[in-house]
């Protein structure tokens, strides 16, 4: 089961109906006991990074997205829901959720180049994996002010360019992100909803340890 967070952010039905297109059992909750249980987890988002961090927050939702991440859940963070993967926010000077180094800042093209970013665009492969082969391009539906700029360039799998290249897709381990709308993106969106499934179905999450007996070395 693929947990879609309902954290009052995001086109929860249209994600939903992608998911389900693609062969997955979803439920979109703003339950935490229910994220927890899931096996897969899905966090859209529009609006502001601050309220959206608030919103988790209060939600409780905040320690569960940790945990599912550290138990090697395939995460799936869409537009602004990938953005708050990330450690700081230029918008509002606030921090997100830190499960990825680097920051989000404005994006800033050149003066011709009109902000926010709306409409079609392409997305090119620059890591082999899931994804495609380097190289291979798609085309994906974006609607944005601000972009991420990871620590690691290695955690880039796409870049795409409007005015200036920033990265479209970031993965890292059992991480995804995604700064297009998939569930808005044709073919192509369904194609990397459909990949993120089927890593989903293959996933074994990492065992709660054992505790450790009285005596026994540390």
């Amino acid at each position: 089961m693929i947990a879609v967070i309902d954290y009052g952010a995001g086109n929860l039905r249209s994600i939903r109906r992608a998911l389900e297109a693609a062969g997955s059992e979803t439920v979109v909750t703003a339950d935490p006991a229910v994220v927890a249980q899931a096996d897969a987890v899905v966090l859209p988002g529009v609006g502001a990074a601050a309220h959206a961090m608030d919103r988790l927050n209060e939600l409780g939702m905040t320690p569960v997205v940790r945990d599912a991440v550290a138990a090697g859940k395939p995460f799936l963070g869409i537009c602004l829901g990938m953005q708050i993967l990330f450690e700081h926010q230029e918008e509002g000077d606030s921090h997100g959720l830190g499960l990825l180094r680097g920051r989000v800042r404005s994006l800033v093209p050149d003066a011709a180049t009109k902000v926010p970013h709306i409409g079609w665009n392409r997305s090119r492969v620059v890591a082999p994996g899931p994804l495609g082969a380097a190289g291979d391009e798609r085309h994906y539906y974006f609607v944005h002010s601000y972009v991420v700029e990871p620590d690691d360039p290695a955690d880039v799998a796409a870049e795409t360019d409007y005015g200036v290249p920033f990265p479209s897709v970031v993965v890292r381990n059992n991480i995804w992100g995604t700064q297009f709308h998939p569930e808005k993106s044709g073919p192509d969106g369904l194609a990397l909803i459909a990949a993120f499934v089927a890593v989903a179905g293959e996933c074994t999450p990492v065992p709660e340890p054992e505790p450790v007996a009285a005596g026994s070395a540390r």
